[in-house]
């Protein structure tokens, strides 16, 4: 039996009396598509957070790839690719400019670096906008691009808090596109999202977390058979209440 490529076990997280995160065990196979998903102050941004090493736990660990957050952070930031919620970019440069600072970041040089540029610029479609200021892109090109940084050092993770969020119809479609594409590569994909019919579409599992807790996790069709119901706006609405679909 594989393990898997993310395993959390008994990960909490307090700030003072405040639980974000109470014992929550997951497990993420290699290949899949996983969705997290829960409202606001659901503790998904915590747990993101953890992951990518920016904070620590109160208790518990997460293991990737069988290397612990707590004592090979730096070795688990190189197998890791971000993509914010927030487009963290340097506008007034072009998106080739942005790449090569990035590529450089990581310490890609010479052809390695011009090929990862040409490589992940064709995954988000953006060779013909390539040298155009980022200021003057389109809010989906921008996370497009974004999404192109993540991708420069060629992570086996993808992490992406709420990717389609803001985004126009036919940038959805090239982001939604573009992480079917990487998983068919092999990558591995963790997917924050409130747009859940993309997650029902995409995603191969997916969690509920509300809370701090995870209130279940599996299949969607799975769940929805769990909740007894086609719908997983439904599932949504039984499981967190006052729950509604931002997008």
């Amino acid at each position: 039996m594989k393990s898997p490529i993310i395993e959390v076990k008994n990960l909490t997280k307090k700030y003072g009396k405040f639980i974000a995160l109470n014992d929550i065990n997951l497990e993420i196979e290699k290949g899949e598509i996983f969705g997290l998903v829960g409202p606001n102050a659901a503790g998904k941004s915590t747990f993101i957070s953890i992951l990518t090493g920016l904070i620590k736990p109160t208790g518990g660990d997460i293991f990737v790839k069988g290397f612990s957050v707590l004592k090979n952070s730096s070795k688990i930031k190189s197998l890791l690719g971000y993509v914010p919620q927030d487009v963290a970019l340097y506008p007034m440069l072009s998106g080739l400019d942005n790449l090569n600072f990035w590529a450089g970041i990581y310490g890609l040089k010479g052809q390695e670096k011009k090929k990862r540029i040409n490589d992940v610029l064709s995954i988000v479609q953006l060779e013909d906008r390539a040298r155009q200021k980022v200021d003057e892109y389109s809010g989906g090109m921008k996370r497009r691009l974004n999404i192109a940084v993540a991708l420069i050092h060629n992570p086996e993770i993808i992490i992406m808090d709420e990717p389609v969020v803001g985004v126009d119809v036919l940038s959805k479609k090239f982001i939604l596109d573009a992480l079917k594409d990487l998983k068919k590569s092999g990558r591995t994909i963790l997917i924050t999202s409130h747009y859940i019919n993309e997650l029902a579409e995409l995603c191969d599992r997916i969690a509920l977390l509300d809370r701090g807790r995870i209130k279940m996790s599996g299949q969607v069709k799975d769940i929805l058979k769990h909740y007894g119901t086609e719908n997983l706006e439904e599932v949504m609405i039984s499981v967190f209440g006052g729950y509604h679909d931002e997008g």
